[in-house]
């Protein structure tokens, strides 16, 4: 790691603009990640982006690599377009496919499928990065389901406004390990980086985790069988948009999501109690907003996948009836369209 000590002529500034600046990164965005990621200290502690840098406090940085960025190139992917105008575009993403480029995926993501199919030119760069074409938030690679995109900066900068006032309603389907005995329920808890595990994220009570909050109502709940001790099936609605944030609050909350195989704590060790999954059961099945610029609603319902589908059936008999909340949500997805990208 590499340190320095903040001069005069940068006291009051932001951490990641600071950062920014000195070439400690290649963008402040970039910065802002690595805050995040728990990879800069000031004065030995963990910080947020936005905290305003005082003369003498000692930063601790860990660089990126000093390699260049790959040139970023249209790449025939296909995708399930739902409805796209000159300016947004709505899409159900096949698990599998990540949003854009990283240390570990230089290639086969979103972005390059969207470069592909309508060019960079025509596609927005409102985050600031030269890989990220479009791209206005994310969803985990291997969650499925619909998510925006945007084709200019104007709808793109408001898109992401709109995100972070909480102005869009995203809902998810989620197989939870256990029997959630409550209807509904609200996580309000804070997520960071683990303490143990740089790759995972956490709830912790520390300086660097940021407000997270999860609604979640039971929509059908499964009796323990052979080889597991029952399910439940819940719809959760993001209030916030942490990173894995849904995966994190349900494992806090001791019910994991089925098939998740990266937070695994309360989950039944029996392979067989994840019901053939590669993956996590986590979808994203319904988007509602107002259109950016026409100020038009949209609302769009995207049915479970094959793969979710199969894991569902395989319960049936396990199942004790669904809520009021599961027949209304279920009514919904039988008229919606299924992303057949996904086997």
């Amino acid at each position: 790691m590499i340190g320095f000590r903040v001069q005069p002529e940068d006291a009051g500034k932001r951490l990641d603009v600071c950062l920014a600046e000195k070439g400690c990164y290649a963008s402040r965005s970039e910065a802002a990640r690595a805050i995040d990621d728990g990879l800069v200290l000031v004065n030995g502690d963990q910080s947020v982006k936005k905290h305003p840098l005082a003369e003498g406090e000692f930063i601790v940085y860990e660089p990126l690599g000093t390699s260049s960025p790959v040139e970023l190139t249209g790449e025939p992917i296909p995708l399930d377009i739902r409805y796209e105008d000159n300016d947004i575009i709505v899409l159900s993403k096949q698990t599998g496919l990540i949003c854009h480029p990283s240390a570990d995926h230089d290639h086969g993501t979103l972005s390059n499928a969207l470069i592909h199919r309508y060019g960079r030119e025509r596609l927005c760069n409102v985050q600031g990065d030269f890989d990220r074409p479009g791209i206005v938030h994310r969803l985990d690679g291997d969650t499925s389901g619909l998510m925006l995109a945007a084709k200019t900066d104007e709808a793109g900068a408001i898109l992401m406004e709109m995100i972070a006032n909480r102005l869009i309603d995203r809902r998810y389907l989620a197989l939870v390990h256990g029997r959630i005995a409550p209807d509904s329920g609200l996580i309000d808890a804070p997520i960071a980086r683990s303490a143990q595990d740089r790759t995972r994220m956490a709830v912790r009570d520390v300086d660097s985790a940021r407000e997270a909050t999860t609604s979640f109502e039971v929509l059908e709940r499964f009796s323990a069988g052979k080889n597991d001790e029952g399910y439940t099936l819940i719809a959760c609605k993001l209030f916030t948009g942490r990173t894995h944030q849904i995966r994190v609050h349900l494992q806090y909350i001791r019910h994991p999501v089925v098939g998740d195989a990266t937070y695994t704590a309360y989950a039944p060790k029996n392979i067989r109690a994840s019901l053939g999954l590669d993956r996590q059961f986590l979808h994203s099945y319904r988007l509602h907003l107002n259109h950016p610029l026409t100020g038009e609603a949209l609302d769009f319902i995207d049915a479970l996948p094959n793969d979710l589908l199969r894991a569902y059936e395989a319960i049936s008999e396990q199942s004790e009836g669904r809520t009021a909340a599961g027949d209304e949500i279920f009514s919904l997805l039988a008229g919606a369209k299924r992303n057949e990208l996904i086997a």
